[in-house]
């Protein structure tokens, strides 16, 4: 039988690309968001099973472990929910937003592991290892201007994949974070930005070659393909043209003096 992998955010960018990277490696796979007709169009194409569910609400987190308990095994947990409000600074931020993308990034976290970990340690027992994968963001490695909620949550994120690698400690589950820099996808900074779409071509404006969806996921694929017993705790991925959080590349990459 296939090993099943339970992918979140699974309607669009990231998500949507790993769904398709894990199915094209062989895996039966859960796409899990909120948006049911979106993700009743990524179970049409990829032959995954479609789940809906609003991850920040118990109750439907819930309705998801029943049901995968219900339907066979989860030997993998790959979290790319979360998203990001606002470019305000720290004294023109809005409460709701940051509230939001804590609730967004780091409780829907907690609340999958706590729900899924009982079923992801039941896989390990019959097939050696299970595995947990989290797509958190260079964000949470630097600071910068206009960024502070957003870096705020995912740093919090970063650092409970770092609490559950120490707390898993002796068991066969590997904790991976996933850590990208600047990823071209068509939703992330529109929603960030509140639909502005000037706004949100702004970042992206200039620069050779940032990520896309499917570089992550074929990343996150190669990792919880490898031998279980190699574990890749921190992968942070940027485009050549972003050398750091805050230094950006804008036009062609040349060698120097050619």
């Amino acid at each position: 039988m296939s090993r099943r992998a339970v992918v979140t955010g699974a309607s669009s960018g990231i998500g949507r690309a790993t769904v398709e990277a894990l199915r094209a490696t062989g895996w039966d796979v859960v796409a899990v968001a909120r948006r049911a007709e979106r993700l009743g169009e990524v179970e049409k194409q990829t032959g995954a099973a479609a789940f809906a569910a609003d991850l920040t609400r118990q109750q439907d987190v819930d309705a998801l472990a029943g049901w995968l308990g219900e339907t066979g095994p989860v030997h993998a947990l790959v979290h790319v929910a979360g998203g990001a409000h606002g470019t305000d600074k720290v004294e023109d931020g809005k409460p709701e937003d940051w509230q939001w993308m804590f609730d967004a990034n780091v409780m829907t976290a907690q609340r999958v592991v706590a729900a899924l970990l009982p079923q992801l340690r039941r896989a390990a027992a019959v097939d050696g290892h299970a595995d947990t994968v989290f797509v958190t963001s260079t964000a949470a490695q630097g600071a910068y201007p206009g960024g502070a909620g957003y870096n705020a949550a995912k740093a919090g994120e970063a650092m409970l994949v770092q609490a559950l690698r120490l707390e898993l400690n002796g068991e066969p589950i590997r904790v991976v974070e996933i850590a990208p820099g600047l990823v071209y996808t068509d939703e992330f900074t529109l929603n960030r930005v509140g639909g502005d779409q000037e706004a949100a071509d702004k970042v992206y404006a200039g620069v050779e070659a940032p990520l896309v969806a499917a570089d992550v996921a074929e990343v996150i694929a190669f990792a919880i393909n490898m031998p279980g017993h190699v574990n890749l705790d921190l992968v942070t991925m940027r485009p050549v043209a972003q050398s750091a959080q805050h230094l950006l590349a804008r036009g062609p990459l040349r060698p120097k003096d050619a």
